[in-house]
C-alpha cells in the first residue's frame, strides 16, 4: 500500500475537521471511522476501536493527572496564592520592574503547585497585569513576564502536560516529570535575566518608586514562614518524594492533595463548594483527555497497519541527515504547529509519528520528551492561535492588540529556544536527575 496517501487523508481529515470547529477528540474520532472503513473491512474495524477504548485509558501512569488537576484547582480557587504574592513581594523590595520579578519568582511556586499554564497565567495576570499597567510599566514589561513565567507549569513538575505526553509516548512519568526539575529553575533564571537586560537597554519600561513599603528581616521572615513556606511542604510531598524515591507519581500526586486540603483546614479556608467546584474542574478536563487519548491510541494504529508510520520513517531516514539535524526538523514542525493548534492536538498528531522515529535514532526518550515539551510550551506563546495569548488577550485593557502581546511574549520564547539549545548540547541538564534516581 502506497503510505502518502493514507497519511495526507488522515492528517488532512483531522486539520480539516479542527478547521471548520470540531472539537478535537471528535475530529481523531471522525477521521478514525472514515479511514477504518476504508482499510479495516467497515464495521467490524469500528467494533474493533469502541473494544480498544477500555486499555487505552486503563493506563497507571494516568492516574496522576485528575490528582493534579485537583491540586492545582484546589490552590487557585480556594486564594492560598495571595500570601505568596504578598510575601515574595516584601522580599524583592524596592528594585526597579520589582513587580515583574515577583511574576517570575511566583510564577515558579504556582507551577509547582498547579500543573496548568492556563491557570497560571490566567492567576498572575489578573492579580498583576493592571496593577503593574497602573504604575506606568510599558505593556511588554507587564505582558510578558506573565505569559513566560505562565509557560513554566509545562516542564517544573508536576506537570499536566508532561503526564499526558508521558503516556501518549510510553515515557516513564515520573522520570518525565523530575527531568523538568533543573531545565524549569533555569529557564527562571533566563526569564529574570531578560528582565533585568531590558531594564538595562530600557530603564524607563518599569519605573521605581519610593513608596514602596521597608519591612525588617524578622516581617520578611515571618511572611515567609507563614505563606511560602508551607507551600514548600506541599511541594516537596509532589516533587522531593518522587526524587527521593518515597512514592511514585501517582501516590506524590495523591499527598499533594492531601497537603493542599490541609493547608485550607489551618488557614480556615475550606469550602465544601471550593471542594466541589474543583472537582467539577478535575473531572471536565480528564473525562475530554480520556476521550482524546482513545481517540488518538486508534489514530496511532491507523497509521501502522496502513504502513504511514513506517514509511513516513524509512522516507525521513532516507535523507541520511545526522540526528541532530532530524531533531531539529522535528522541532520546527512543532513549532510551526504550535501556530495553529492547540498542544494536545499538536501531540496527538505528531507523536505517533515522532515517536518511533525518535527510537529508531536511538533518543533517550526522557530527554526527547522533555526537548518536545519545551517545543510545546513555545507553541503556548506563538501567533496567531497561541492559548495563552488569548488568555492575556482576555486579561488585558480594551484595545490591546494580539501584536502587542505577541511582541510581549517573544524575548521569553527565545529563553525558551536557548533552553533547548542547552539541553541539546548538555543532555545531563535533563538527565541527572533521572539517572540518580
Amino acid at each position: 500500500m502506497n503510505w502518502q496517501l493514507p497519511l495526507a487523508l488522515m492528517v488532512g481529515m483531522v486539520l480539516l475537521s479542527m478547521g471548520v470547529g470540531l472539537p478535537v477528540a471528535f475530529a481523531f474520532f471522525l477521521t478514525n471511522i472514515v479511514c477504518i472503513y476504508l482499510y479495516f473491512g467497515g464495521a467490524t474495524g469500528v467494533e474493533q476501536m469502541v473494544s480498544n477504548f477500555p486499555s487505552a485509558v486503563a493506563v497507571y501512569g494516568l492516574t496522576p493527572m485528575p490528582l493534579f488537576l485537583i491540586m492545582g484547582s484546589l490552590f487557585f480557587r480556594s486564594g492560598l496564592g495571595d500570601g505568596v504574592f504578598k510575601s515574595l513581594d516584601m522580599c524583592i523590595g524596592n528594585l526597579r520592574a520589582r513587580l515583574s520579578y515577583l511574576v517570575v519568582l511566583a510564577g515558579a511556586v504556582f507551577a509547582a503547585l498547579s500543573g496548568s499554564s492556563m491557570a497560571n497565567t490566567a492567576m498572575m495576570g489578573t492579580s498583576m497585569v493592571p496593577e503593574m499597567l497602573r504604575r506606568g510599566y510599558k505593556p511588554h514589561m507587564a505582558f510578558g513576564p506573565v505569559l513566560g513565567a505562565g509557560g513554566l507549569a509545562v516542564i517544573i513538575p508536576p506537570s499536566a502536560l508532561a503526564v499526558l505526553l508521558g503516556s501518549l509516548a510510553r515515557i516513564d512519568v515520573g522520570a518525565l516529570l523530575i527531568a523538568g526539575a533543573i531545565p524549569g529553575l533555569v529557564l527562571m533564571l533566563m526569564y529574570v535575566g531578560m528582565i533585568t537586560l531590558q531594564v538595562r537597554l530600557d530603564p524607563g519600561c518599569a519605573p521605581q518608586f519610593d513608596d514602596t513599603p521597608r519591612y525588617s528581616l524578622a516581617e520578611k521572615l515571618f511572611a515567609l514562614l507563614k505563606n511560602v513556606v508551607p507551600m514548600g511542604v506541599i511541594i516537596f510531598l509532589v516533587v522531593g518524594t518522587i526524587i527521593l524515591g518515597i512514592a511514585t507519581p501517582t501516590e506524590s500526586a495523591a499527598l499533594g492533595c492531601a497537603g493542599v486540603v490541609g493547608l485550607l483546614l489551618v488557614y480556615r479556608k475550606f469550602r465544601v463548594d471550593t471542594l466541589w467546584k474543583s472537582l467539577e474542574d478535575a473531572m471536565k478536563v480528564t473525562g475530554m483527555t480520556f476521550l482524546i487519548i482513545s481517540a488518538s491510541s486508534t489514530f496511532a494504529q491507523v497509521l501502522a497497519f496502513t504502513g504511514a508510520s513506517a514509511g513516513f520513517i524509512n522516507w525521513a531516514l532516507s535523507f541520511d541527515l545526522n540526528t541532530y539535524t532530524m531533531l531539529l526538523v522535528m522541532i520546527g514542525i512543532v513549532l510551526i504547529l504550535g501556530m495553529f493548534m492547540d498542544q494536545v492536538s499538536m501531540m496527538l498528531i505528531t507523536l505517533p509519528i515522532f515517536v518511533p522515529l525518535a527510537a529508531s535514532l536511538h533518543f533517550d526518550m526522557v530527554w526527547f520528551g522533555l526537548i518536545l515539551l519545551l517545543a510545546l510550551e513555545v507553541g503556548f506563546t506563538t501567533p496567531p492561535f497561541g492559548m495563552l495569548l488569548f488568555v492575556m488577550l482576555g486579561i488585558a485593557p480594551k484595545g490591546t492588540t494580539l501584536k502587542t502581546v505577541s511582541f510581549a511574549a517573544a524575548p521569553y520564547m527565545l529563553c525558551v529556544m536557548a533552553l533547548i539549545g542547552l539541553i541539546i548540547v548538555f543532555p545531563d541538564l535533563a538527565l541527572w536527575l533521572p539517572r540518580v534516581l
